[in-house]
């Protein structure tokens, strides 16, 4: 999460006048070592049975630096999109950000639509409803979950792509069951690689640059890894994303967490 709010800071440094810096696009796929609960940057109160889970080690919690509600990870794939000034409504951003998914999944024979429903802020749970933030199957399930921080006109989107969540802490976590997914034809190291070509063809950012729009023989974007200047000035701000539980006078849990300064 660090990282993700780092690399949308640098498209705004990138913007200033003064600045000698081109702001350049940035994509993250990733996987979670750790059960863990995602929560949306504005998201203060939580379920109490969440910080007993927590306490327990059964689950990390951790804060997003964008908006939505609670996400579980641990069986998905989270994307990270950073986007220089995209333009149009933050509806049309979210479809055009999505069409990569859309792509990748149809590719697969596993066509996807946007959601219809009212955003809720009464649902502690992102899969609870879906928005047109959201990708559903023909079944209604939910399979992407996405939400996003705009910062100076620049755009940071995370989103969550189930694959195979655990249905017994799901139950435990949100008191349901987890969005019932069809089977993909592809895992592992050969999904991610189709998503990052897919990404590679059809994200706009990319294709406003020359390199997008449909060419199949696009190879995967290269990976850069973090070099050890990045990860020292992340370090300071590790602790943004990591709440601290409290109990209001009602003895419901809260989070709270430093703000920057």
């Amino acid at each position: 999460m660090a990282i993700d709010a780092w690399l949308l800071e640098g498209q705004v440094a990138a913007a200033n006048p003064a600045s000698q810096v081109v702001p350049a696009p940035a994509f993250r796929l990733y996987r979670w070592s750790r059960p863990t609960l995602s929560l949306g940057w504005h998201q203060r109160r939580l379920e109490p049975h969440w910080c007993d889970l927590a306490r327990q080690g059964r689950l990390d919690l951790v804060r997003r630096p964008s908006g939505g509600r609670a996400v579980l990870h641990g069986g998905d794939l989270t994307y990270a999109l950073v986007w220089p000034r995209p333009q149009g409504t933050r509806s049309a951003v979210y479809g055009r950000a999505l069409v990569w998914l859309v792509e990748a999944f149809a590719a697969m024979g596993q066509p996807l639509l946007c959601g219809s429903q009212a955003a809720s802020l009464q649902r502690s749970s992102c899969f609870a409803t879906s928005t047109v933030a959201d990708l559903v199957q023909a079944n209604g399930a939910k399979r992407v979950g996405s939400a996003q921080l705009w910062r100076g006109g620049h755009l940071l989107q995370h989103g969550s792509i189930q694959l195979d969540p655990c249905p017994s802490l799901w139950r435990e976590v949100f008191s349901g069951d987890p969005p019932e997914l069809d089977p993909l034809p592809l895992a592992g190291e050969d999904l991610e690689q189709h998503l990052y070509r897919s990404a590679a063809r059809w994200l706009p950012l990319l294709a406003e640059r020359g390199h997008g729009g449909g060419d199949h023989d696009t190879p995967p974007p290269r990976v850069l890894p973090l070099g050890s200047a990045a990860l020292a000035a992340i370090a300071p701000v590790l602790g943004r994303y990591r709440p601290t539980l409290s109990v209001s006078r009602d003895t419901s849990p809260e989070l709270t967490m430093p703000r920057a300064t």
